[in-house]
């Protein structure tokens, strides 16, 4: 796996996704009666029933994945009195706006991987918030000032930095690297090497390519050797935090500054789904006072 690049902690709320569904699993198939169960472990021959695993899950969360289960319930309801609907190309524009957030597909493959998830359990866990967002997008308006605005206040994270666009290979020793420079200088191909020997299992599939990086997110070993070469150009090696690096750039973007216009569509974004976060609160605490919900592990407690 590539450790050069730092990943900013964006996907907090995507961490617990997995429990919570598995606690939801057993909320929704409670655990057979005493005289049915069977062990779900033994431990020096002494089992751990259902009820058990039950029980501890429900003590460990099981309040709040059933809160989400029936906060989910009153989406579902309310999309089919309105006769709201979501499609897979509704979920797949969501996930492109998260893959849209990281620097590069590796990044956001890093990300997905931290959080033991895959792309399609992102897909399977966004059903329900795209329906909300579609439930309550008509009341949502974005003025052209409250655009205007944002970007003011807004405009040096606005700002596009500096980028390279690059490959490396990844190897251990200075010995391997000056092999394979010596391969590259007598007609080596780059990609057919990186699939061959890299170590970095996230882009040697796909010949050591790292996308487009933004200058400041990267091991400073890394970006202070990447930075400094030119399009086209390949570095002698690069010692790095997990070994020594070989790379290549492929093109230079210089850092911009984007014309309100530029960013017009991305802010109106930004502004209606914060609104969309705000409302929908709001929205879920309505629904749950107005509706009938009966949540016995609440009694219970």
């Amino acid at each position: 796996m590539n450790n050069h690049i730092q990943i900013s902690p964006k996907w907090k709320w995507v961490s617990t996704l997995l429990v919570l569904i598995m606690i939801a699993y057993v909320l929704v198939y409670p655990p057979l009666k005493k005289t049915d169960e069977a062990a779900v472990a033994k431990v020096n021959g002494v089992a751990i029933s259902k009820t058990q695993l039950y029980d501890a899950m429900v003590g460990s969360g099981g309040q709040q994945t059933l809160d989400t289960l029936i906060s989910e319930e009153l989406i579902n309801q309310e999309s089919q009195k309105s006769g709201v609907q979501v499609t897979d190309d509704d979920i797949q524009a969501e996930i492109s706006k998260i893959q849209g957030s990281y620097g590069s597909d590796t990044e956001f493959q890093q990300a997905l991987t931290s959080y033991g998830m895959t792309l399609d359990d992102l897909k399977k866990n966004m059903k329900s918030q795209v329906l909300l967002k579609k439930i309550l997008a008509p009341q949502v308006t974005i003025t052209d000032d409250e655009i205007k605005k944002y970007y003011d206040d807004n405009l040096e994270s606005l700002k596009n930095p500096e980028q390279v666009q690059a490959s490396h290979i990844s190897v251990a020793t200075k010995e391997e690297a000056d092999a394979i420079l010596a391969d590259l200088k007598n007609g080596g191909d780059f990609a057919a090497i990186a699939k061959e020997k890299s170590l970095d299992t996230a882009t040697k599939d796909k010949g050591g390519t790292l996308g487009y990086i933004d200058k400041g997110s990267m091991d400073p070993t890394f970006e202070t050797a990447v930075f400094a070469l030119g399009t086209g150009a390949t570095s002698e090696a690069v010692k790095t935090s997990t070994g020594y690096d070989i790379i290549k750039v492929t093109d230079h973007k210089a850092a911009s500054t984007p014309t309100l216009e530029e960013k017009t569509k991305d802010i109106k974004q930004t502004l209606t789904d914060e609104k969309l976060s705000t409302l929908a609160s709001t929205w879920l605490d309505e629904q749950k006072t107005k509706s009938t919900v009966e949540n016995y592990l609440k009694t219970k407690a």
